[in-house]
């Protein structure tokens, strides 16, 4: 049984979510709390397996509830935010303090009657994670052997990267040790309509790379990475001798959109062998089967070892599926892509 705290100012939002997360057997709301005061002491007194908590409250703001949290009481918390510019930005410093996701409050990115089925994967993703401090960011310049090569010869290659729950970090992570000549890059880390523009700008200031929000069309070229936006698919697509991205609306895949599994179908399809397919930490099954795909039709592909994951789910079913062809440490993950870059084209 997971014992959930609701922490919302909003009356009507602590309602919902306590009406709709009672429905599951394995979920147990044991108390609401309108601010990070009665919050506090609720969390002494019952001590609850995951919090949900409010960005916007009044007292004392989300953000600086989570930092002392995090500090004296670490635990699993799922943050709840309207989608708005100034909450997206707000979303995104939470998860570097360390929330283990973000979610689309009731009637924004989701409507009562299905915040079910997106809230209750969070909770349980955030039950069964490893709260823990995320492995220092490689050293650029450390991955910096044979760029003269990867800057004349990559143009070519594509690298495709998947993450959910822990991957915000873990993007961050694998692209600061990128160098600037890295071929072109397409990630798909599941996140809410919105919140990938403020994860694209936030990446775009600390990595050697240019990344951004992808737009339909966009060319996949050295040295840019492009994060799917929120609530649409992302797939690769080939034009003569250049690759470029398509944006489409369709179906949940795994129950996410984007979906990890369409981009790496996608660039099983068009780049083939020419391509590094890398999944990252997350809860569920999305990815493997089109990291399969990937090893299968040619593509290196690598997955992120439990030891480093928050949630190690979807590495661990592209595992068990045969998908992966080398399995590394998270701190590791740049400089494997890097050195099988370098041996395909030495």
């Amino acid at each position: 049984m997971i014992r959930v705290l609701i922490v919302d100012d909003s009356a009507v939002v602590r309602k919902i979510l306590t009406e709709e997360l009672s429905r599951y057997k394995d979920i147990e709301i044991i108390g609401t709390a309108i601010d990070p005061y009665v919050a506090r002491d609720k969390i002494v007194k019952l001590r609850p397996d995951v919090i949900t908590l409010d960005l916007e409250m009044p007292r004392m703001d989300g953000l600086s509830f989570l930092a002392k949290l995090m500090k004296h009481y670490p635990m699993p918390v799922v943050v709840l935010s309207s989608l708005t510019p100034r909450n997206s930005e707000m979303a995104m410093k939470a998860l570097e303090l360390g929330a283990v996701e973000v979610l689309g409050k009731p009637g924004t990115a989701y409507s009562t009657q299905n915040i079910s089925q997106h809230l209750v994967r969070a909770i349980r993703a955030a039950a069964s994670a490893r709260i823990q401090r995320i492995p220092e960011k490689t050293d650029a310049l450390q991955s910096q052997a044979g760029l003269g090569v990867l800057l004349t010869h990559t143009t070519h290659k594509v690298i495709a990267i998947g993450a959910s729950t822990g991957g915000t970090k873990a993007i961050e992570v694998v692209l600061s040790g990128m160098p600037v000549s890295s071929p072109g890059t397409v990630i798909v880390q599941h996140m809410p309509e919105n919140f990938t523009s403020s994860f694209a700008k936030r990446l775009n200031e600390l990595c050697q790379m240019e990344v951004r929000e992808a737009r339909d069309n966009d060319p996949v070229v050295p040295g840019v990475a492009l994060i799917a936006p929120g609530n649409h698919h992302m797939l690769l697509h080939r034009s003569g001798g250049n690759y470029l991205v398509k944006i489409k609306d369709g179906p949940m895949v795994h129950y996410q959109r984007p979906s990890v599994d369409v981009l790496f179908q996608s660039v099983a399809a068009s780049a083939g062998k020419n391509a590094v397919g890398v999944i990252l930490t997350g809860m569920g099954a999305d990815g493997a089967k089109g990291l399969l795909a990937m090893k299968e039709i040619g593509a290196y592909t690598l997955a992120q070892n439990e030891e480093s994951c928050v949630v190690f789910g979807m590495p661990k079913e592209a595992i068990k599926m045969g998908a992966v062809d080398k399995i590394v440490g998270l701190a590791d993950v740049s400089r494997s892509i890097i050195l099988a870059l370098q041996k395909e084209i030495l």
